[in-house]
C-alpha cells in the first residue's frame, strides 16, 4: 500500500533476483480499512515510492485509482478462508475480505507467475496461500523473511510514531519470540510454556497491552497443543497508540 520501507524492498530485491521482469502494484485499499479514518491518513509518499522501484530495478509500477478498483456498481467481493478467522480475523472485521478481494483483483490485472508477500504479516501470507490453493490461481506465492532492526523489532512504517521510550520497550516483542523459540528447539513442545514466556517479556515493561499471543498450525493458523510439528506464534500488542505485530515459526521436530 505504498510508503516503502527496507523490508518492501528487500521484496522487490528477492523478485528481482529470480524473475525476468518484477511488477510493484502500490494500492491504498479502502476495503481493507477498519476506520475510514485510518484509510485517510494512511502515508501516501507516490514520488518516494517510485524512486526506489526505480532504483531497485522494477519493470512496471501498477498505481490504480480507488475508481478503477472499484467502479461504480460493482458489488462482487471474494470472502477469505478459514485462517482469516482468527487474531487479526477477529481482532479487525472484514480486513481480510478487503485484502482477498484486492488480492484477486491485482492477480488478475498482472498475471504474475509468482508473488513475493513478507512474512512479518504472517496471517496475511497464509489467507492468501489459502485464496491462491483453492481457487486455482496459477501463481507462486514466495514468503520472505522479516526484516528487523539491528535490536531484534520487525520494520513497520508505524516504527517511527514510537515514543522514544516505547522504542526502547518494544524490542521485548522480539526478545520474548527468540525465548520461546530457544525453548522450543531445547525439546520444550507445550504451547502453554511457550506463550507464557512470550507474554512474561510483555508484560516485564509494564506498557505493553497484549492483543494476543498464539500458538498456531504454520498453514491453517489454528491454535495447538504442543509444537512438536511445527507452529507459529504470533503476536499483536500495542506500545502507547502504536500497534505492533510480530511472529516467529518454529521447525518440526524432525528438521530441529
Amino acid at each position: 500500500m505504498g510508503a516503502l520501507h527496507r523490508g518492501h524492498g528487500v521484496l522487490l530485491e528477492s523478485s528481482a533476483r529470480q524473475c525476468e521482469r518484477t511488477v510493484l502494484s502500490i494500492f491504498v485499499n479502502p476495503t481493507q480499512f477498519n476506520a475510514s479514518a485510518d484509510f485517510d491518513t494512511y502515508p501516501r509518499t507516490a514520488e518516494e515510492d517510485l524512486a526506489l522501484a526505480t532504483s531497485l530495478g522494477v519493470s512496471c509500477v501498477y498505481m490504480p485509482t480507488v475508481e478503477t478498483m472499484y467502479p461504480e456498481g460493482a458489488s462482487v467481493s471474494v470472502q477469505p478462508g478459514t485462517a482469516s478467522v482468527p487474531m487479526e480475523g477477529a481482532m479487525r472485521p472484514g480486513h481480510f475480505a478487503g485484502v482477498v478481494t484486492v488480492v484477486s483483483k491485482l492477480f488478475n490485472a498482472v498475471l504474475p507467475n509468482y508473488a513475493y508477500f513478507g512474512k512479518k504479516d504472517y496471517q496475511q501470507l497464509a489467507v492468501i496461500r489459502q485464496l491462491v490453493k483453492d481457487l486455482d490461481f496459477p501463481v507462486s506465492i514466495v514468503g520472505v523473511e522479516t526484516v528487523r532492526e539491528s535490536d531484534g523489532l520487525a520494520l513497520s512504517s508505524r516504527n517511527v510514531r514510537l515514543t522514544n521510550e516505547n522504542r526502547a520497550l518494544s524490542v521485548s516483542i522480539s526478545a520474548g519470540l527468540s525465548k520461546a523459540k530457544a525453548l522450543h528447539v531445547s525439546g520444550e513442545f507445550s504451547s502453554q510454556v511457550l506463550l507464557d514466556t512470550v507474554l512474561n517479556d510483555l508484560r516485564s515493561t509494564h506498557v505493553a497491552n497484549v492483543e494476543y499471543v498464539s500458538v498456531c498450525h504454520p498453514e491453517t493458523l489454528q491454535l495447538i497443543d504442543n509444537s512438536t510439528e511445527g507452529a507459529v506464534i504470533c503476536v499483536a500488542a500495542w506500545f502507547g497508540d502504536v500497534r505492533l505485530i510480530d511472529n516467529i515459526e518454529l521447525a518440526a521436530i524432525s528438521a530441529v
